[in-house]
């Protein structure tokens, strides 16, 4: 968010937190992406705040509820408030516990790997109308397809994305795995180490696809330790993911930090070939 949206979103969230008899002194920007991720003190509430119209808050409100039903390893809504959207000043907002972060187990693969298990398992026991993970490779094809909106995409460039996107999408559909409800970016910087363990965080892209979308965002030694893997499967997810990011990267709208070194980097990935990386790796570096 520009400087001024910022602070009109800082003062939405802290006049409904005090609505709320939320006692609030200060707001802690803790990130600043699409939506502005705020940690509010005293009170201990993290709010997660976008324009109105920008975000999937009701969807994230709904399946948090649905999930601490099934004891899923996520973040949970702040409990002292009723569970829902708050508009404000053309802002959603949501609220949610504020978890302090301390140093993870020393065998952070295997317990990695044993919480994505747990989340896919109370995954399958959630009925929600989510998209399919192919539609968001619609999106990051139609990125790269129209000029307009990747202006700065070299043309070798964009044809070696757009053919990426393409094979490992057919490639994936000819596999045929069974599909469930995911995460559909669980990678580190969606995963926090807590005192209550583990919990994953940030579902704005949920979607319906095969487990191997999910673990294709994880560190490689995580997805090792995930059993009953399709590893070819495995192997295109982690190209398709790649090529993704990548488009993301390019879109002149895109406001990820140094976002087309980071593109170029990952093209010089899928120039290089086989064996692709987990885009885990490349997040927690």
């Amino acid at each position: 968010m520009e400087a001024e949206l910022v602070s009109r979103a800082v003062a939405a969230a802290t006049a409904l937190a005090g609505e709320l008899h939320l006692r609030v002194d200060d707001a802690v920007v803790v990130q600043n992406s699409n939506k502005l991720a705020l940690r509010l003190v005293p009170c201990g509430v993290f709010a997660r705040v976008a324009p109105v119209g920008q975000e999937v808050a009701a969807l994230e409100v709904e399946l948090a509820l649905r999930l601490a039903g099934t004891a899923s390893p996520v973040a949970a809504l702040e409990p002292r408030v009723e569970p829902r959207v708050y508009e404000r000043d053309g802002f959603a907002v949501t609220l949610w516990t504020y978890y302090e972060v301390v140093a993870p187990d020393l065998d952070v693969p295997g317990a990695y790997a044993g919480v994505l298990q747990r989340l896919h398992a109370g995954m399958r026991r959630v009925e929600i109308a989510t998209p399919h993970f192919l539609d968001r490779v619609a999106e990051a094809e139609g990125l790269v397809a129209h000029r307009e909106e990747t202006p700065a995409l070299a043309e070798a460039d964009r044809h070696l994305l757009l053919g990426a996107l393409r094979s490992a999408r057919e490639r994936i559909r000819g596999r045929g795995a069974a599909e469930q409800l995911l995460h559909g970016e669980p990678h580190p910087g969606n995963l926090l180490s807590t005192r209550d363990g583990l919990l994953f965080i940030d579902f704005e892209t949920c979607c319906r696809g095969p487990v191997e979308f999910d673990v294709a965002h994880v560190p490689e030694e995580v997805g090792a330790r995930y059993p009953g893997i399709d590893q070819v499967l495995l192997a295109e997810c982690r190209r398709l993911v790649l090529a993704m990011v990548a488009a993301w990267r390019w879109d002149i709208s895109d406001q990820f930090p140094d976002g087309h070194r980071h593109g170029r980097n990952i093209l010089s990935l899928l120039r290089q070939g086989p064996p692709w990386p987990a885009l885990g790796a490349l997040t927690a570096e």
